[in-house]
This record gives structure tokens, C-alpha cells and sequence, in this order.
């Protein structure tokens, strides 16, 4: 991989693109086990870059500046502030808000422009999507000028916040006499919270863009909670999320993730290591038992345990050696640069594991035993359960971003099909951006090498439980594949709407549909291949097949076990798939069905 050069495939770019389809994802999935997306260095480092002064040094000048505390090389002045802690939050809210962290780049499947985010929600015209057509005052699928002041609105709000001085808190006081910075002004913090409720209402996007599910629960404890419950509700949020993610990696999925996430890392610089994460590289792709290790001892197991003990410690030694494995663990996420390019939510997170745990121990009276009510307790957590708990058993009801199955692998996923030359009339969208084929072309790459870069990605994609289901649905229900360009819908939606983080109920069928009002897409050029996420207690997940011109055309599920006991490439051809509605009569079709008929947890409304 060289700095400036990405690290292309090898491969004739001719004669590679005149293979089947599943030979060439078979050639690009052994070639992701080696070298991940093969980004340039190049890219990596403007991402680091961006992290180091951009975001984090930012943060804390502009934290620092504006709450009157010593400059941001005094560390061990203002690291334990809490008003420090809360411009940090509102910070990160402001700069995923706009856009600009989190979801952005090459990585997130935006080359030029590299920014979504403000480009798309402050400007009439773009999509947007809400997320209950039973909302009043909701209807449409375009943004209006409503939107457009709404969204800045949030913005300017934020910022308000952000930069005004801290105000004199009698809890914080109370709790920490020597204290002179304050807190944020609760009075300013209602607007924030207010506006991204709103603007979540009429458009979904905007809210998960802006990373609602994690920092509105935080802004709102900011604003409502005496200082020490504050502390202690702000420990229980950051233990819900971790828990949360580390009981949604229980599974088949999460081994899955673990391999090309590791390929993808250009610290590893060892090929051997990367290979040693799949059984028999380069026939068997499936993850190895070190993949399984580090899947559910150095993750789901860490994700859990490390927490609990943060949580419930008084032990001072033990609560640093669980606050260090934390801050390693979300250091080592960001060292692997996964697709969706959290960046700046991990490192929040390390801030936070040590700004509330060893900043504020339980041993000093922040325990939850400390907290002023326990029905306050009770509803807090309550509260920060609700979602959690019903988006893993009702997935189709609830985003996994608030469900907290981040990296979990268990996501709803899609891939889109288009006839030949029909992915340009995504050209007649209302959108900032191009179709990123042609931002590749645009940044320099040849176009055959830029298709082939778009084909790495549906390559990474099949290396997922998902991916054997979904190209399972195309070879069975498309027989002129082998002519189609398939992308994967991840990056198309980031096109669109300028935001995803691998939830793909930003592209389900309210968004092809949105798509269809510009495209005009004829029945047959735009065939969608959407599934939804494996919801407790069921064996299967739930598919749907779009035509953008018809709507959906075909329901039907597939077992979970079938997916992830095959190679990415389907060499024993479509895994077992059951359809359960079509507009013909229901029938079966590629293999026979193995699972019993399941009615329940996951059914697509």
C-alpha cells in the first residue's frame, strides 16, 4: 500500500470485469483479507490528521477558551472539568451535525466531495426521510425551506451552547467547592434539545447523522439533573451503550465482523496476522478461531465486563485497569478506520471512560447507590433501556444505531441491482454529489479501476452473514446478473442523502421510492435486495426484493445458520431462501426451506 497509490487488485481490469459476478467477488474478498479497501496511506492520514488537530485538539481549545480555563497543554487543569466534558459533547454534536466527523471521507464512500451532512440538509430539494408516515405534519420525501431553517436552526443552537461561558451550578458547588468554570447554562441547552427532536421527526436522517440516539440523552441530563445525579446518569448512559453493543455481538454474526474489520486496519501491517483470521486462506474465508477470540473474548466479553466493573467498583486499581482496557479497546477500533469511520465518537468515548470513572469515582460519592431518588435511578434507566430492548426484538421498528448494535454485524443491509447504464439516472436526483464511480473518476482513478473499487465494496459486503443472503436473492431472481452493476447500498445512500452508518433503514423501500419520483426508473433497470436485522429469539431474517418502479415485488427470509456456514463467493450456489409473499402465489425456491415458518420478532411492516 503506498502513500499516494492506492493498493489495486491484482487483476487484468478488462478481463476481470467480463467474469461472472460471484468469481469476481470470490477474487475481491481474498483480496480484501489481505488488503482491506486499499486506501491509500494518503487517506488514512488526513483522517488521523483530522482527529488529532481537527477535532480533538479543537475541542479542547474551544473548551478551554471559552470556559475561561488554562490553555489545552495545562492538561491536568482542565481533563477532570465538567464543563469541559459538556463542550465536548456539544462539540462532537456540532461537527456530526454539520457533517464533518463521523461518516465522512473516502472510507464512508464520499471522495468529492468528501463532506455530506450540510451540503444535503441545508438545501431545498435533496431527500429526506421521516421516520413514521403516521407523524402529522411529516408527508413528503423532500427537504423545504421549514427544513432547511430547522436544521440550522440546530446548528447555530448548538454552537450557542458551545461557545458561551459556563454559569454558576449551587450542585456542582456543593460537590466541588473549588470549582470556578461552571456548567453550560441549562436554559441554552433546551433549543438543542428541542430542535433535534423536531428535526428527527421530520427527517430521520438528520437526527442519527447528528448521533441523537447517544448525545440527546446526555444533553438532557446536562440540563435537568443536579450535579451529582448528572455524573452518575451520564455513567449509566455509557454503560447502557456498552452493554448494549456487547449483548447485541452475541450471536453468529459478530466472527464475521471481526476479519475484513482487521484486514481493513492499516496497523496491522503483517499480511500473516490478517490471515490468520480466516480458516484456510485463501479457499475458506470464514472466520478462523482467532477471529472467534478476538470476536468474543477481546470483544463482546470486554464489552461487558470491563463496563460492569467500571460501574460497580470502588476498588481505585481496579476501576483504572478496567478504564485503560476501555480506552484501549475504543483506541483499537479506531486504529482499524471501519467503513461507517467513527473516529471521533471512540475517541469521545475514551475521554468520557476516563473523565467519569476516574474523574469522578464511585469512591467519592458518584456511585448509583449516590444518586438523589432511586425512582430517578429507575426511570433513567427505564428510559435508556427502552429502546435497546425493543429494537432488538421488533429490528424493523427501531434503527440499530439506537437498538446499540454498533459493529455487532447483525445489521439490515441491501444491495442494489441496476440493468446496464441505468445507475446513471440516479443523475436526476436532487443531491450535492454524484454517483461515487464518478467521484472516483473525478479524484483521479481510471474508470475501470474505479468500477472495480466499487465492486471491492460489495466483495467486503458478501464477507458478512448479509451478503451470502442478499447475492443469494440476486442469483436466484435476476438471471442477467452477470450484466448488472451491483453496488451496495450503504455507499449509494451516502450519495443520496448524504449520510449512513450502516443502518439500512435509510435506504429501505421509502427511500427507493424517493429515488423513483427523479430517476423514473423503468420496471426491471433498479432491482433492491433489502433485508432486516435478525431479531431475538428468531432463526431468520427477513428480505424484501424492490422494484423501484413496482415497490416491493417479494417478502421472503433465510436462515441466519445458512448464511454464515458459507464462502462469500456461494460456490454451492444460493443459500436455502423461503419466500413467504410474491404477487404470484407464495412458493420456494433455491433449496429447500429448513426453518419453520417465523411469524413473529423482525416481520417486515
Amino acid at each position: 500500500m503506498g502513500f499516494v497509490e492506492p493498493d489495486l487488485p491484482k487483476v487484468d481490469p478488462d478481463t476481470f470485469l467480463h467474469e461472472p459476478l460471484m468469481e469476481r467477488m470470490r477474487i475481491l474478498a481474498v483480496n480484501w483479507a489481505e488488503n482491506g479497501f486499499g486506501s491509500p496511506r494518503m487517506v488514512h492520514s488526513i483522517y488521523i490528521l483530522k482527529l488529532i488537530f481537527g477535532y480533538a485538539l479543537g475541542g479542547v481549545v474551544v473548551a478551554t477558551v471559552t470556559s475561561g480555563l488554562p490553555a489545552f497543554w495545562h492538561i491536568s487543569q482542565w481533563w477532570d472539568q465538567p464543563i469541559v466534558y459538556q463542550k465536548a459533547v456539544l462539540w462532537t454534536v456540532l461537527l456530526e451535525a454539520i457533517g464533518v466527523a463521523g461518516s465522512w471521507g473516502p472510507l464512508a464512500g464520499k471522495v468529492r466531495p468528501m463532506t455530506g451532512g450540510i451540503r444535503f440538509w441545508a438545501r431545498p430539494g435533496t431527500i429526506r426521510l421521516r421516520p413514521w408516515r403516521w407523524m402529522p405534519f411529516t408527508a413528503g420525501d423532500r427537504r423545504t425551506p421549514v427544513d432547511v431553517a430547522l436544521y440550522c436552526a440546530l446548528l447555530v443552537s448548538v454552537a450557542v451552547a458551545l461557545f458561551t461561558p459556563g454559569v454558576r451550578s449551587a450542585s456542582l458547588i456543593e460537590a466541588v467547592p473549588d470549582n470556578t468554570s461552571g456548567l453550560v447554562n441549562p436554559a441554552l441547552l433546551i433549543a438543542p434539545i428541542v430542535l433535534l427532536i423536531v428535526n428527527g421527526l421530520r427527517d430521520k436522517t438528520v437526527f442519527l447523522g447528528a448521533r441523537g440516539e447517544q448525545y440527546l440523552p446526555a444533553l438532557v441530563f446536562f440540563a435537568t439533573l443536579p450535579f451529582v445525579d448528572m455524573i452518575i446518569a451520564l455513567k449509566l448512559l455509557i454503560l447502557v451503550v456498552w452493554v448494549g453493543a456487547g449483548v447485541s455481538k452475541f450471536g453468529k454474526h459478530f466472527s464475521l465482523v471481526v476479519p475484513p474489520m482487521v484486514s481493513n486496519s492499516p496497523s496491522v501491517p503483517f499480511k500473516w496476522f490478517k490471515r490468520a483470521h480466516y480458516r484456510d486462506f485463501p479457499r475458506d474465508l470464514r472466520p478462523s478461531r482467532v477471529a472467534d477470540v478476538m470476536a468474543h473474548v477481546g470483544g463482546t466479553t470486554v464489552e461487558i465486563i470491563a463496563p460492569l466493573v467500571l460501574f460497580f467498583s470502588t476498588n481505585m486499581w481496579l476501576t483504572a485497569a478496567a478504564a485503560t482496557v476501555m480506552v484501549v479497546f475504543h483506541l483499537f477500533i479506531v486504529s482499524t478506520f471501519p467503513l461507517a469511520v467513527p473516529l471521533e465518537w471512540n475517541v469521545l468515548f475514551a475521554y468520557a471512560t476516563v473523565f467519569l470513572f476516574l474523574g469522578f469515582p464511585n469512591w467519592q460519592g458518584y456511585a448509583i447507590t449516590d444518586i438523589s431518588s432511586p425512582w430517578l435511578a429507575a426511570v433513567i434507566i427505564a428510559g435508556l433501556l427502552f429502546y435497546p430492548v425493543l429494537g432488538n426484538f421488533r429490528p424493523d421498528k427501531v434503527s440499530f444505531l439506537p437498538s446499540m448494535r454498533q459493529y455487532a454485524g447483525n445489521w439490515a443491509s441491501a444491495v442494489w441491482a441496476f440493468a446496464p447504464g441505468a445507475e446513471a439516472k440516479l443523475d436526476k436526483v436532487t443531491r450535492p454529489a454524484k454517483n461515487q464511480v464518478d467521484q472516483f473518476i473525478a479524484f483521479g482513478y481510471e474508470p475501470t479501476w474505479a468500477e472495480i473499487t466499487m465492486q471491492q465494496v460489495i466483495a467486503w459486503r458478501t464477507l458478512h452473514s448479509q451478503g451470502r443472503g442478499l447475492f443469494s436473492v440476486l442469483l436466484r431472481d435476476l438471471p442477467d446478473i452477470d450484466t448488472r452493476t451491483v453496488r451496495e447500498a450503504e455507499f449509494v445512500c451516502n450519495s443520496l442523502i448524504g449520510f449512513n452508518f450502516g443502518d439500512g433503514h435509510l435506504h429501505n423501500e421509502d427511500l427507493v421510492a424517493a429515488v423513483q419520483r427523479e430517476a423514473a426508473f423503468e420496471p426491471g433497470e433498479l432491482v433492491v435486495v433489502w433485508v432486516e436485522s435478525q431479531a431475538w429469539g428468531s432463526k431468520v431474517q427477513h428480505y424484501q426484493v424492490i422494484d423501484a418502479a413496482l415497490g416491493v415485488i417479494e417478502r421472503g427470509t433465510w436462515r441466519v445458520a445458512d448464511a454464515v456456514a458459507e464462502q462469500p463467493w456461494l460456490p454451492n450456489g444460493p443459500i436455502p431462501l423461503e419466500v413467504t409473499w410474491s404477487p404470484e402465489a407464495p412458493r420456494q425456491a433455491a433449496g429447500p426451506a429448513r426453518d419453520e415458518q417465523d411469524h413473529g420478532h423482525g416481520a417486515l411492516a
